[in-house]
């Protein structure tokens, strides 16, 4: 029997296979109100065959917006619209948790009403913003004053809250890719000289933090937490020591007792994960809750990275766009339908909703 598509017990959820549906912004939200599209309810129940879905990544604060229609889960219409969502979810047997987000420095002011995005430091992502406008090139943002900093720890606690009332199963907070989290966490983005700045210990505070602040809302093991270790392109994000800098993060997710660690991996030309670059096998290690890898992977290598033990579960991106029956397609050995770029971000319902199943 396959691996990939035995079920997992999720602490005390349990999942009915081992592929994980990964969170990708897709740019639908509503524009008044940064509310989830009506067509998301479609849209995630067409893919709810997967062990768990992982939502597109969901705003915090007004001051977490860094993309145009993107969802939040900050206001009650937000959470009146997740909610809908949830319950087509669950009513499929479908489980889904939330990511929570706060894009920090990757943002314009024309989210702000003028004002500058937030960072640990007044250092530029360096990258071109998705605004209402089109593109525009990032500003250097506004480094955060020390006493402001548990007021966003206390913006994620309720949006924790607010997921909860919305009907999801658990929340993924998103470390990963640039934004707020990885920008405190790593020594390239973060050159403050107080609490939260300075040493991996004082970095990595800020974001152990908001993982408390969500644990006490949700319980430990409902709560996952998603890193990217390596240093990318995306959002000019480095790290002086990634394996120290990561490795202790896990190790302290780890004595929170959380979920799950979500990481993606570096990706080689082949699209498949790239040996010499990983992190995840040390983090594998530390860290004694679920394990998710997501990069690169298909069916074999996903299958393969099950059975010897790198990972509990598969991530998938693109391939679960194209495929809403993407176990189906993979336990029958089935080809699988090309992800068409051009209308990840754009198109409503087409690119969304109109990719066939093999039924």
């Amino acid at each position: 029997m396959s691996k990939l598509l035995s079920p997992f017990r999720l602490g005390r959820l349990e999942l009915k296979n081992r592929m994980v549906m990964a969170p990708m912004t897709r740019s639908r939200a509503l524009v008044d109100g940064n509310v989830p599209t009506p067509l998301a309810v479609p849209y995630y129940t067409q893919r709810a065959s997967t062990g768990l879905i992982i939502s597109e990544a969901t705003q915090v604060s007004p001051q977490g917006v860094g993309y145009a229609r993107t969802p939040g889960i900050h206001s009650p219409a937000q959470v009146a619209g997740w909610k809908k969502i949830t319950e087509a979810v669950h009513a499929v047997g479908g489980v889904l948790f939330a990511q929570l987000w706060h894009v920090g420095r990757v943002s314009h002011p024309d989210f702000h009403e003028g004002r500058l995005p937030v960072a640990p430091s007044a250092i530029s992502a360096n990258k071109e913003i998705f605004t209402y406008e089109g593109k525009k090139r990032s500003v250097t943002p506004r480094a955060l004053e020390t006493e402001e900093i548990p007021g966003i720890v206390e913006q994620f606690r309720r949006a924790a809250e607010n997921a909860l009332e919305a009907g999801f199963d658990g929340v993924e907070i998103h470390g990963s890719n640039g934004y707020l989290l990885d920008q405190f966490l790593r020594d390239g983005s973060n050159q403050r000289t107080d609490a939260y700045g300075g040493s991996i210990e004082n970095r990595a505070r800020f974001p152990l933090e908001v993982a408390r602040a969500v644990a006490g809302v949700w319980g430990p093991e409902r709560v996952g937490y998603r890193l990217l270790p390596q240093s990318t392109p995306y959002a000019s994000m480095t790290d002086s020591t990634p394996v120290e800098t990561f490795t202790y993060m896990a190790r302290e997710l780890n004595r929170l007792g959380l979920g799950y660690l979500h990481v993606t991996e570096a990706v080689s030309g082949e699209g498949v994960p790239a040996p010499e670059q990983r992190i995840s096998p040390l983090l594998r290690k530390v860290f004694q809750g679920a394990f998710i890898v997501n990069g690169g992977y298909d069916a074999r290598t996903g299958e393969a990275a099950v059975a010897q033990g790198e990972a509990d579960l598969v991530a998938y991106g693109a391939p679960f766009i194209a495929n809403p029956d993407l176990p189906e397609r993979f336990r029958h050995g089935a080809p699988l339908n090309p992800a068409d770029a051009s209308t990840f971000f754009t198109g409503e319902e087409k690119g969304y909703l109109d990719y066939p199943t093999l039924r």
